[in-house]
């Protein structure tokens, strides 16, 4: 599946950096500046961070993301969100959000948030999609005014533990053109299973409106096929958990079960997230992560950061990890993003418009500054 460009070498960190990239699998309420958590606590008069300084408040996230501890990962988020109660809050935190997507080589996002997280001040619905979209148009300009093209479209989330899944259905529906993309489910999987939802998700089908399911990181196979086939998943968030059903035999061969095919052959894309797999336990490092042997056998595989804060991660640095684990080249990191760009939600000649006038123009770029300066080296 290597193409002609196969034989360059590895991409270093800048140039993954300059790279234009996609995402589609990124929670803002997981994606927060540390200092601007600090500032907003102290405006908001919210006293209960464990760090009042913002290199060690981020050091702090990140050993909470790696504890192991389910209970310290969550509390991450409560005080995330905790500082997102106000309408000035959200459009800063969106605004910054996508200011820092662009500054990584972000062109396109799609990010992801629960509007019912964000109520307790007093905010409807209503004002919590509306203050986050005018976020993100804001930082769609800062960022284009700072050389930065990006386009960014929210995911409206309900929590699957929540019983408002309709009711956030509905409300991705009405905002729909307007700034939001498609609806999510997120939270624990095991016990919550996506059925439970199966009003909001023949809701979003009459209405032909897109949506993905958190599934297939924690709880494996089951989760998957349920978030399929009984609820017509567009995508999965994550997915990772489909390899249980992929088959490696000691001389290299591999049989895929009838799930793992259905996926592959059905292109349903995959919203895979390796540093966050890695911090969960679906895999053990990212030499053992599936995304490479997911890339070999030709799934629609997706790079994602999901919670850029807890992760301490970036577009750029998942796939810096990836290039030095499985020496990937700017093919390959070419062919993810236009993976990524094929499987968003927004309109089909869009997609088409981005794959062709943004991401395989720049990906060119990149390869022939290679060739030129490789050139140059073998000359002088």
């Amino acid at each position: 599946m290597q193409t002609a460009f196969s034989q360059s070498p590895p991409p270093d960190e800048e140039q993954i950096r300059r790279a234009p990239k996609v995402l589609l699998h990124d929670h803002l309420d997981g994606g927060l500046r540390p200092a601007t958590i600090v500032e907003l606590a102290a405006e908001q008069g919210y006293d209960r961070l464990p760090e009042t300084e913002p290199d060690r408040l981020r050091a702090w996230f990140r050993e909470a993301a790696d504890s192991g501890s389910l209970v310290r990962y969550l509390e991450t988020f409560a005080h995330t969100c905790a500082v997102m109660q106000t309408r000035e809050a959200l459009v800063r935190v969106a605004a910054e959000c996508v200011q820092d997507l662009a500054a990584d080589g972000v062109v396109y996002a799609e990010v992801r948030y629960a509007p019912e997280q964000h109520l307790e001040a007093g905010l409807t619905l209503e004002e919590v999609v509306e203050a986050v979209n005018e976020g993100f148009r804001e930082g769609e300009r800062l960022a284009a005014a700072e050389g930065n093209r990006i386009r960014v479209g929210a995911l409206l989330t309900a929590m699957r533990h929540a019983a408002r899944a309709l009711e956030i259905a509905e409300l991705a529906n009405r905002y729909r053109d307007l700034g939001v993309v498609g609806f999510d489910i997120a939270g624990a999987e095991a016990g919550f299973p996506p059925t439970r939802h199966l009003d909001a998700f023949e809701f979003l089908k009459r209405e032909n409106n897109h949506f993905t399911i958190h599934a297939g990181e924690a709880f494996g196979l089951p989760s998957i096929w349920q978030a399929l086939q009984w609820c017509g998943a567009d995508r999965l968030g994550h997915g990772v958990r489909i390899i249980d059903d992929i088959q490696v035999a000691e001389d290299g061969s591999v049989k895929l079960g009838r799930l793992a095919a259905y996926v592959r052959d059905k292109r349903i894309p995959l919203e895979l997230c390796p540093t966050s797999n890695l911090q969960t336990g679906a895999a053990a490092s990212y030499a053992d992560h599936p995304i490479g042997l997911l890339r070999r056998l030709g799934f629609r595989a997706t790079v994602n950061t999901d919670n850029r804060l807890m992760s301490a991660t970036s577009m750029t640095l998942e796939f810096t990890h990836l290039v030095r684990t499985f020496r990937y080249t700017l093919d390959d990191l070419q062919w993810f993003t236009v993976n990524a760009m094929k499987s968003a939600f927004i309109p089909f000649d869009e997609r088409l418009a981005m794959i062709n006038d943004v991401i395989k123009p720049g990906y060119a770029a990149l390869r022939s500054e290679w060739l030129f300066s490789n050139s140059a080296a073998l000359s002088s």
